[in-house]
């Protein structure tokens, strides 16, 4: 047994291992997917949009609130599809209707109903875009190297929010809005949907069986029975109302401070290079320590960098805050997959995935709308306003606590010194 899990660990390790080909797609499938693309470029037209059509920033920050509740509705019917039919045959599909929705918005009209229509659209087959869809696929190809193959992937979407913001504000200020909604659209389409159909797919159950069957792992409904899932599933939410927030206000709320839009854009940019570095780092981290504690470090950067944003008032100032923002969005999609997979293995993962995404989703929608009402209420971003955003990603700290020990029996246990709980029965936490 020793023999066979060197054996896998060291194949995992090598570039000519098959994973690695999924884990490439996935890295460019997620660097211009839902998650990279509409976070990230929805608040450079928010005045783009105000302007022509006379809507409220209110109003326009319910586009990104219904896309976010749809992904909330849809994602457990887009995890259960994942689990019964294989990854590549929703992706697929959920990338054609998301870029052609996307694009779509160079279309609109000063009638509210056709944006959030669209947005809504683009909520519905999101996620099957995105981090869900292929996690699950390169969960089967990876065991020891699980937490770095993951956060490879998910490096993907720091890429993506790095350089579409750039992309997307040099359109709009050379192009106009229309068109970068068109070339937005078009970049999923045209790099996401070939790699994708050419090379996602699960292990072959064959060599599954020489390492671990995928079929190991809890039901859905024993999984929704522990505490452990729903600490999990609190901690995305929490987490989402403060990223989200922060981040689909970050551009206006650095010019409406005297920060140039160019300088604004870049400000969202660095979330995506910081987050690349981040998610590297937070990858080969879950693979040396305990999975809860490294999401507690992530959450207090979160903190931090949100506190610092409610203050900015400089190109610089608001730089070191998205990039402490940036640094932390490991624990968006790295550290929730990993450890579903490690407490629950990997039998319903995607679904399981899709619930937490759920409670993703609802945190998300809240934050900006909440900020955008404020905002519309005041006529400015009061510093206070911002701080409140911080004590969502505070609470999950606490909470992590509370996690056990992993308890999938076949796959590694954390040996690093951040594993107080290493002895820690989970039938004694979830009780």
């Amino acid at each position: 047994m020793a023999q066979l899990t060197t054996t896998m660990t060291d194949s995992e390790s090598r570039l000519s291992y098959p994973g690695w080909k999924i884990v490439l797609a996935g890295f460019f499938g997620v660097m211009v997917s839902f998650a990279a693309v509409v976070p990230y470029t929805f608040g450079l037209f928010l005045k783009p949009l105000s302007l022509t059509f006379g809507w409220h920033r209110e109003a326009i920050s319910a586009g990104f609130s219904i896309a976010a509740l749809t992904v909330a509705a849809a994602s457990p019917g887009l995890g259960f599809l994942l689990d019964r039919l294989g990854p590549r045959k929703i992706i697929v599909p959920c990338i054609v209707i998301f870029s052609t929705a996307y694009a779509s918005l160079a279309l609109l009209t000063p009638h509210l109903l056709h944006f959030y229509l669209a947005f809504f659209l683009i909520g519905v087959v999101g996620n099957g875009t995105a981090y869900l869809g292929y996690s699950r696929a390169i969960s089967t190809w990876f065991n020891r190297r699980r937490g770095f193959a993951l956060s490879v992937m998910l490096a993907g979407g720091g890429c993506g929010a790095m350089l579409l913001p750039v992309i997307a504000q040099a359109t709009i200020t050379h192009y106009g809005w229309r068109t970068a909604y068109v070339v937005l659209g078009c970049l999923a389409l045209a790099l996401g949907l070939p790699l994708t159909a050419c090379y996602v797919r699960e292990k072959p159950a064959a060599v599954q069986k020489e390492h671990a069957a995928i079929d190991v792992g809890e039901s859905v409904s024993k999984a929704l029975s522990t505490g452990t899932f729903w600490i999990i599933a609190a901690t995305v939410c929490l987490y989402a109302t403060s990223v989200n927030g922060a981040i689909a206000h970050l551009s206006a709320l650095l010019t409406d401070r005297g920060v140039s839009s160019q300088g604004a854009a870049y400000a969202i940019s660095i979330i995506g290079a910081t987050g690349l570095i981040g998610r590297i780092l937070t990858g080969m981290f879950l693979d040396r320590f305990f999975g809860p504690r490294v999401s507690q470090i992530m959450l207090l950067m979160t903190v931090l960098g949100i506190v610092l944003l409610s203050v900015a008032h400089t190109l610089t100032s608001g730089l070191i805050a998205a990039s402490l923002i940036g640094f932390s969005m490991g624990s968006e999609g790295d550290i929730t997959p990993y450890l579903l997979s490690r407490y629950f293995g990997l039998r319903r993962l995607s679904t399981l995935y899709a619930l937490t995404w759920t409670t993703y989703a609802i945190g998300g929608a809240t934050g900006p709308i909440v900020v955008g009402r404020v905002f519309d209420a005041l006529g400015s971003y009061r510093p206070i306003t911002i701080q409140l955003l911080a004590l969502p990603a505070l609470i999950p700290c606490l909470l992590m606590f509370l996690l056990p020990r992993y308890s999938v029996n076949d796959e590694p246990q954390p040996t690093g010194i951040l594993d107080p709980f290493a002895e820690v029965p989970i039938a004694e936490v979830s009780q």
